[in-house]
């Protein structure tokens, strides 16, 4: 048999027991980006995992393997994954693994894209190569991933955790538990997983200066700062503590409003009480087209022009590719950019 036949034959394979698992999984919505919520007011919890119980199952992943040993096993959220030599050809599944990738100097061969933002970041446009299209993070193609001929996938389980057998038949699999509070130890599982972990420690406590120095340049008195974000479907989201977003700030001592000061990943809200955003400073994203948003009817409402921060001048809209969708150091050094830029006279 050629090379090309029996390569094609493996990879038919591969997609044939990756397929039949995955009719074996859940056919929820686990890996959902944006969980289901309506009007009014309601916590949104990611995963349904507390900040502490997420921050504990976290800490305990990673490898006890000395830098450039292999094989080496990866113990991460769906269990351990032994990895036989450094991957050279990695897929990943969510915007938070590509930043890492990308970060550490490696090039994906295939990404998984959100719904919302279907290209590559445009911040990590040129660092990042041009990695295959596989479908989205909620609707992920097999058959492409297999194709690629991976030696490692990451991804998370709250994204899918249903199709982790099937990923594994195809290729080497490391899961964190969740993409967004936890950014900074999916950063270090990933790069356990590609023994470059001092890499990632060295731009980690470069991230942690840089928030300190913005925490000291805002002086004793510091600014409340309210994170709002608008979603198709008339969902308008306050973004608190256990979101990527309220890391940032928190690491920059940088203060919320108390309806933001939560352990949820946010609270959602209606056009109509809008003004449960006020606060000194208030930045807006938008996840996808806007006009499928409420972003018009909820700033038409007087309530929104009442607000301190529009008064003020203080209101303005940010990139929801790093601010919401960064979920790596790449975009938490960006936004920490931002916010100094907009705080800081």
């Amino acid at each position: 048999m050629s090379l090309r036949r029996r390569g094609t034959a493996a990879v038919a394979l591969a997609v044939a027991a990756a397929l039949s698992l995955a009719a074996c999984g859940s056919s929820g919505d686990g890996g959902a980006a944006e969980p289901a919520g309506a009007g009014g007011k309601k916590a949104v919890a990611q995963g349904g995992k507390g900040f502490g119980d997420a921050a504990r199952k976290t800490a305990a992943m990673g490898t006890d393997a000395k830098p450039g040993q292999w094989p080496r096993t990866i113990t991460h959220a769906m269990g351990r994954t032994e990895l036989k030599a450094q991957p050279k050809r990695v897929v990943v599944l969510d915007v938070g693994e590509l930043d890492n990738v990308v970060s550490l100097g490696i090039q994906p061969v295939g990404l998984a894209p959100t719904e919302g933002s279907p290209e590559l970041p445009s911040y990590l446009k040129g660092a990042a190569g041009t990695p295959k299209n596989v479908g989205t993070i909620n609707n992920l193609n097999l058959e492409a991933i297999a194709g690629l001929h991976p030696d490692l996938i990451l991804g998370s389980q709250l994204r899918a955790a249903d199709k982790y057998a099937a990923l594994s038949k195809i290729a080497p699999t490391v899961f964190s538990l969740r993409p967004g509070f936890t950014w900074k130890e999916n950063y270090r599982l990933n790069a356990a997983a590609l023994d470059r972990s001092a890499q990632a420690e060295a731009k980690l406590a470069a991230y942690d200066t840089k928030a300190k120095a913005l925490g000291t340049a805002l002086g004793g008195t510091k600014p409340t700062v309210s994170m709002v974000r608008y979603l198709p479907d008339g969902k308008i989201r306050l973004y608190a503590g256990a979101s990527f977003i309220g890391t940032i700030l928190k690491d920059a001592g940088i203060p919320r409003p108390k309806n933001q000061q939560v352990d949820d990943l946010a609270t959602e809200i209606s056009a109509e009480n809008i003004d449960q955003a006020d606060a000194d400073w208030v930045f807006t994203g938008v996840y996808g087209d806007a006009k499928a948003t409420d972003k018009a009817k909820a700033q038409d409402n007087p309530l929104w022009k009442n607000l301190r921060a529009v008064k003020a001048g203080h209101a303005s809209d940010v990139p929801d590719e790093t601010w919401y969708l960064g979920l790596g150091v790449t975009a938490a050094d960006q936004v920490l950019d931002d916010l100094r830029s907009r705080l800081v006279k």
